[in-house]
């Protein structure tokens, strides 16, 4: 497949000790997928072959659905003149930079009704060529009666933001009905009430869907100091063909990094050289979209993840920080394929998968919502993932003989201490510290600051970030 050369200059750096700037040429993704095995069975059946260039997205080609420079004053003088409007919202907004990006390649726009089917019942679709690619969350756009009504037999629409600004044109158009309690059933296994994605943006969503090709009219930006963090796909290639990475390893968070993290991560790298890679490069990916109220917020949790980078917990270069983009469904072993595949298409060809990956406490019982082992395994046997090698998370706790984080042994169980979540979370908010080696002193600092300033809000009878941010 031929790739373009391009000379691509990123003027800011996410961190001053990993700079973007470069001024050499390089291909936007580099063809040829990874010819390798992850660390399970098929080592010793087949083998290993280490090659340096970077998986192929999904479908052989990273989408990139914004208009082009030169285009772009024509096609927003275009925009105004289609008589239909969709005003997106925040969730929408979302999806369509997921989109623009190719983050969800080979989809060129919201899904028509064989598409969200199929990804609704398989958890994948198939493309002309008769292959087969992973997709398993619904990436689609809700309309209500009205706006069925208006749309009538037009075949496009723009759609626009919370003010009004045009955003994207959406081509092609085709409305089809939206099966609510039949997507939430598939999506998450029950239709209890209290799922945060559902009540976000499902159970008061509109009865229609309207999918069709997207024509977004510039790249997506938030403008809340968190954009030079956004890199896309392609960006993101160019990136690890600039520092001469041949694998890739992705592990996705939406919680502070701590250290046991941080040893998770940095014993990968070091298992991915004992396998022969010569420069395996961290794709640190913290997710971006919407979440539920009581998770930290994306604002407060880049703060600590620099401060992680800035004490060496990681080293900068060889780790990429950048956001992604996607709203979080907390979807368990269903979202956890999506999560896995957008990976694929921002060119890592390992993935790291934890404990109850995308999952969440039941919303009405005293229990988890999923099995805490099926996101890895269904990651495993997942239609269109077999590229991706999947890594299991191994558990880390804090070792009290030895005062860190370390790799749990069975054998001396009462020598770890676990710290839950909801236990970090509770210490920040009396302010009190964690046994010494558990996480960085500066990142701490950050995540006490954060619960500080609720107490401050609160008390000021404002709206705390992470409710306004939910």
């Amino acid at each position: 497949m031929a790739s373009s050369a391009a000379a691509i200059v990123f003027s800011d750096s996410p961190f001053r000790s990993s700079p973007l700037i470069h001024n050499h040429h390089v291909s936007r993704y580099a063809p040829g997928s990874v010819s390798v095995v992850s660390f399970n069975r098929r080592v010793s059946r087949r083998g290993l072959a280490v090659k340096s260039a970077l998986i192929e997205p999904d479908g052989g080609k990273l989408m990139n659905l914004v208009v082009e420079e030169s285009r772009r004053r024509v096609m927003k003088r275009e925009a105004e003149t289609v008589p239909i409007r969709i005003k997106l919202n925040r969730v929408d907004l979302e999806w369509v930079h997921v989109l623009s990006e190719g983050w969800a390649s080979p989809l060129k726009g919201f899904m028509r009704q064989s598409e969200f089917l199929q990804t609704l019942h398989f958890n994948s679709f198939r493309l002309e060529d008769g292959s087969v690619v992973n997709m398993s969350v619904p990436i689609v756009l809700a309309i209500d009666d009205d706006q069925k009504f208006r749309i009538g037999d037009s075949n496009r629409v723009t759609l626009v933001d919370s003010v009004g600004n045009p955003i994207a044109i959406l081509t092609d158009i085709e409305i089809y009905k939206h099966p609510k309690e039949e997507r939430i059933a598939r999506t998450w296994g029950t239709t209890a009430r209290g799922l945060p994605y559902a009540e976000e943006a499902i159970t008061k969503a509109g009865n229609w869907l309207i999918g069709g090709d997207l024509q977004v009219l510039e790249p997506i930006k938030y403008n809340d100091g968190l954009d030079r963090f956004r890199l896309s796909p392609s960006q993101l290639r160019e990136e690890f063909i600039r520092r001469g990475a041949d694998a890739v390893f992705a592990f996705q968070l939406r919680n502070p990094v701590h250290n046991g993290h941080a040893l998770l991560m940095t014993d990968t790298r070091r298992r991915l050289l004992e396998m022969g890679y010569k420069n395996p490069v961290l794709l640190l990916n913290p997710l971006g979209g919407f979440t539920k109220a009581d998770d930290v917020p994306l604002s407060w949790r880049m703060r600590q993840h620099e401060k992680v980078l800035e004490d060496g917990v990681l080293d900068p270069e060889t780790t990429v920080v950048s956001i992604f983009p996607s709203p979080m469904h907390y979807a368990g072993p269903t979202e956890v394929q999506w999560h896995a595949k957008a990976r694929i298409n921002a060119g890592a060809n390992f993935y790291i998968v934890g404990r109850d990956p995308a999952g969440m406490g039941h919303p009405t019982e005293k229990r988890d919502l999923y099995d805490a082992d099926h996101g890895k395994k269904v990651l495993s046997m997942a239609p269109g993932l077999e590229r991706l090698n999947i890594l299991p998370f191994k558990v880390a706790a804090y070792d009290k003989t030895q005062g860190k984080m370390a790799f749990f042994d069975p054998s001396r169980s009462q020598d770890f201490l676990f710290i839950s979540g909801t236990k970090m979370r509770g210490l920040a908010k009396k302010k009190e510290n964690p046994p010494d080696g558990f996480m960085c002193p500066s990142g701490w600092k950050v995540l006490v600051d954060y619960y500080d300033s609720l107490s401050s809000e609160s008390g000021n009878g404002r709206v705390s970030e992470a409710v306004a941010s939910a």
